[in-house]
């Protein structure tokens, strides 16, 4: 898991293309609901990641979430 995986799986589930979300942009704003964000942090979760949906809802950016999920993700 790095950023750009993260940034695809986004783009997927707002039928964007990756190119189109910006590192800062409120993923709220370009349309991203609480039902899309759950499915990110189940998806996650199962990848080993504790995350929750308070952790993105709070803070909707890409660069956010990134630093949340970067010092989460298990080792090896």
């Amino acid at each position: 898991m790095d950023l750009t995986t993260v940034r695809e799986e986004v783009a997927e589930l707002l039928f964007a293309e990756p190119d189109e979300l910006t590192d800062d942009e409120n993923l709220i704003d370009f349309g991203l609901d609480s039902v899309r964000i759950m499915t990110l942090v189940e998806r996650w979760r199962g990848l080993g990641v504790q995350v929750t949906f308070a952790d993105l809802a709070e803070r909707p950016t890409l660069a956010d979430w990134w630093a949340v999920l970067e010092s989460r993700i298990p080792a090896g």
